[in-house]
């Protein structure tokens, strides 16, 4: 299973699988259990989805302290998760960036870690971003309403079952992960009429027989 905050994405990974880019960061234990906080992730995607922030703005956006904002962002730098945006800041107040587009790790790896602190804190990291999965796609059918009707025929909530083995399985996982890649090919300029940032969540695990 792998993880990628937006792009956070958790698959299994071979020992010399390498990320796509140098802009996907791979998650050793020091660096998942300084992410392992719900906030901190928060503050991550955040940045990585709308681009440099203060603390104070971010607490803005998330519906936190900046006290708190401020003391997670150092954390995060402290990991390397995020740095300065020094071509941001005007005045006294420090601008963040994130320094990868996304967080990929080999949740299997971490699940059978001989230390529980590694243990819990893949947990931690899988729940909450099973949690911000869920809220988004509300945010989206409370929203659904506002969007143009282009965008609301552009939209899906499929499920689908289907009886494989973990190789034909683990296959089909990447094979949609390549389709979704190639589509970055074909991205468009912000200024495009028309064109949003389009979120895609993917979830896939076998289920008890009963």
């Amino acid at each position: 299973m792998q993880l990628i905050l937006c792009m956070l994405t958790l698959r299994h990974m071979a020992e010399n699988e390498q990320p796509a880019s140098d802009e996907v960061r791979v998650l050793d234990p020091r660096s998942l259990r300084g992410l392992a906080h719900p906030l901190r992730m928060r503050l991550l995607g955040t940045l990585r989805e709308y681009g440099p922030a203060t603390a104070s703005q971010l607490a803005d956006r998330l519906g936190e302290s900046s006290g708190a904002t401020s003391y997670h962002l150092r954390q995060l730098a402290t990991y390397g998760f995020v740095e300065d945006a020094p071509e941001r800041g005007k005045g006294r107040e420090r601008w963040w960036k994130a320094t990868h587009r996304g967080t990929r790790m080999s949740s299997d790896k971490f699940l059978a870690h001989p230390d529980p602190a590694v243990r819990g804190a893949v947990n931690t990291v899988l729940h909450e971003v099973a949690t911000q999965h869920t809220e988004r796609m509300s945010t989206w059918l409370g929203t659904l309403h506002g969007w143009s009707e282009e965008w609301r025929a552009a939209w899906d909530i499929s499920d689908f079952v289907m009886r494989l083995t973990p190789e034909l399985a683990r296959e089909m996982r990447d094979k949609v992960h390549e389709l979704i890649e190639s589509y970055r090919e074909k991205e468009v300029d912000r200024d495009t009429e028309g064109s949003a940032p389009y979120r895609v969540h993917l979830h896939a695990f076998p289920r008890d027989e009963d």
